[in-house]
């Protein structure tokens, strides 16, 4: 048995410059946070000649590309293995809530397919592939940001070119800084899961007519990489945090709801610095910058919703298990 172990992401800014109808006419840029909740897929041998997948739900196929699970088959595809197989997913937080899961889970499908094959991928080459397969593959109106950020760990500042290729650096800061980001940061679930792929669409669809809140957008991504590395601190963070918000809702596209713009100038009013809503928008996690001595005051204001904490995942991708097995010969 395999088992790999993928993280979810905090994207600060940026967001929807990793689409092709933006970085294509001119570089885009997201900062982005691998954190600790995760994503794990198992693979195992499976002694009927056939291959079985669990997640939410339960498939049984003679062939692979039965699969409804899109992701699953296409990475099956990809890397040569099909029957003969059991995989399993299980994420610590749900999809559809701006969390990045469902590149996170191809990053870790792939990842753990390559182990039971014996192999060792780069990090670069799994993020790669999964875009390949959730953008040219299944066709889907995402961008790039969260299959790098899944793959890479850590707080890194990540570029996507004209051409194509994507420059992943890490944001160089000390561990303090980062210690006390992630003290003022609350997430609060608004209760409320959405079709990400409908909202990219969208956006996708409207890039050219607002390129220039997108490149606003883009350049934040960069200031606020530089306050992490002493150029003004957290304070000065959680003000661009608050730009960036306010660029990403004049957008419209759905991204922002009237029950999350209430939370959010509540949340404000009591002593936010800044804030966003993960991911496209819509519905998900609602992350707020606040001091920790008004956290209290901003949970008790917004009725005490559910809440998620977090630390960094500084490694990425990785296999956490591998168990000694005799694999099936019909199975390669």
């Amino acid at each position: 048995m395999i088992i790999s172990q993928t993280p979810y992401r905090v994207s600060f800014a940026g967001g929807g410059t990793d689409l092709p109808a933006y970085y294509r006419h001119e570089y885009g840029a997201v900062l982005s946070l691998a954190i600790d909740k995760h994503m794990y897929v198992t693979v195992s041998p499976r002694f009927e000649p056939s291959t079985r997948v669990a997640y939410t739900r339960t498939e049984i196929v003679d062939n692979p590309v039965d699969l409804q699970h899109e992701l699953v088959r296409e990475a099956l595809k990809m890397t040569g293995l099909g029957r003969h197989l059991e995989i399993t997913t299980v994420g610590d937080v749900p999809g559809g809530t701006g969390m990045g899961s469902s590149s996170s889970l191809t990053v870790g499908v792939l990842l753990a397919l390559y182990a039971y094959k014996g192999q060792i991928v780069s990090a670069k080459n799994l993020a790669k592939q999964a875009c390949r397969i959730e953008i040219d593959e299944l066709g889907k109106p995402i961008g790039k940001q969260d299959q790098y950020a899944a793959a890479f760990g850590g707080m890194n500042y990540i570029r996507f070119n004209p051409d194509d290729s994507v420059d992943v650096e890490p944001v160089p800061t000390t561990p303090e800084i980062m210690q006390e980001l992630t003290k003022r940061v609350l997430l609060f679930y608004t209760e409320q899961q959405r079709d990400a792929d409908k909202i990219l669409k969208k956006q996708s669809e409207g890039t050219r007519e607002r390129m220039a809140v997108l490149r606003e957008m883009r350049d934040l991504a960069h200031e606020m990489r530089l306050a992490l590395g002493g150029g003004g601190g957290l304070d000065e963070f959680a003000r661009l945090l608050h730009e960036g918000w306010l660029l990403k809702r004049s957008l419209g596209f759905g991204i922002s709801t009237g029950s999350v713009d209430a939370w959010y100038e509540q949340a404000r009013k009591l002593g936010a610095q800044g804030g966003k809503l993960l991911g496209a928008g819509g519905g998900g996690f609602l992350l707020v910058i606040a001091p920790p001595e008004r956290h209290d005051l901003i949970r008790d204001a917004l009725g005490n919703p559910r809440e998620l904490t977090f630390g960094i995942d500084r490694r990425g991708g990785r296999v956490i298990f591998i168990s000694d097995h005799q694999r099936l010969l019909h199975n390669q």
